[in-house]
């Protein structure tokens, strides 16, 4: 079962087979962090947002019973797509880490069970969260990758 906690702690941040949430996301150009990309429907600051608050919607469902559910999609991307202030973009990814890093340490907690269902939930475990986190985050983190070339973003190699 340690094999098993290592392994979905580090696919959290790992960049084995694709960009890492570090690559994309720091250093983006501000200019181009509000901007909404033909054809697509956020901008790279909505996808951030919704990769923080997403991020910590399954966290807070996996710590406890107390969770309060969010309305779906309203609740899940900010309606604007410029951030609201020059360190918005910073705080999100500050905030974004942050909660990676506790969902870490819950999985690492080996009190907790991987494969037990939670009380509050409809069978949701422990393992499945992080799967579930895993897979979110890659999905929109090669957006983020993809959206930084679409807009001309040169400033970073991206895998």
């Amino acid at each position: 079962m340690e094999e098993l906690r290592e392994l979905l702690s580090r696919a959290l941040s790992w960049a084995d087979a694709h960009v890492s949430a570090e690559e994309v996301l720091t250093d983006y150009p501000a200019e181009l962090q509000g901007r909404i990309i033909p054809g697509q429907n956020y901008s790279p600051y909505q996808l951030l947002e919704h990769l923080r608050i997403a991020q910590k919607d399954i966290l807070d469902f996996s710590r406890s019973s107390s969770f309060r559910h969010l309305n779906w999609p309203a609740d899940y991307w900010p309606e604007k797509p410029e951030p609201p202030d020059s360190e918005a973009w910073d705080r999100s990814m500050k905030e974004f880490r942050f909660d990676r890093e506790e969902m870490t340490i819950l999985i690492q907690d080996e009190s907790k069970d991987l494969f037990e269902p939670f009380a509050h939930g409809t069978g949701q475990t422990l393992a499945r969260q992080a799967i579930l986190l895993i897979d979110h985050n890659a999905y929109h983190l090669g957006q983020m990758a993809l959206f930084r070339k679409m807009q001309g973003d040169e400033s970073r190699k991206l895998k």
